[in-house]
């Protein structure tokens, strides 16, 4: 467990193949998802769901890509001990725009279910400010999240 940790630190600070750290970047992502996930500490059948999706059209990866990657984010999320891990990572490598989309798939894993739990918008909140973007970007990517629920609640 704590080797696994150390590996994922360690990948971060020596150099490593241009092949590794897109991998790591997207394992550090997938693992900001799951957080949003186990947050409320119930799996709804929703979230299993959409998190692949999310995975594929956020990072651009194959829907079988996005599945290996959700099941090595899990033991590299559960060993983790804060976000920062995770959001140094990303903070260096993704773009604005990258950031906002990642924060916006979180929000509609939250909001998957039909209901936001208080851990869940903790965790959002806590990762937009270690991802340094705006309250209002914050607030721009809850609202078309919740914009997408509802179409799809209207189907």
């Amino acid at each position: 467990m704590i080797a696994k940790l150390r590996r994922f630190i360690q990948s971060h600070t020596q150099a490593i193949s241009p092949e590794d750290k897109a991998h790591q970047l997207k394992l550090a992502a997938a693992s900001m998802l799951l957080e949003v996930v186990f947050a409320d500490e119930t799996l709804a059948p929703e979230e299993t769901a959409l998190l692949p999706k999310l995975l594929t059209e956020t990072l651009s990866m194959s829907e079988q890509d996005a599945k290996a990657l959700i099941d090595e984010a899990k033991h590299v999320q559960g060993n983790a001990t804060s976000l920062f891990e995770f959001t140094n990572a990303i903070n260096t490598e993704f773009s604005l725009e990258q950031k906002q989309q990642l924060l916006l798939a979180m929000w509609q894993l939250a909001y998957a279910d039909g209901q936001l739990s208080h851990y869940e918008d903790q965790i959002i909140r806590r990762t937009a400010d270690l991802l340094y973007l705006k309250h209002s970007e914050l607030i721009q990517m809850r609202n078309q999240a919740i914009a997408a629920s509802h179409v799809k609640a209207a189907k």
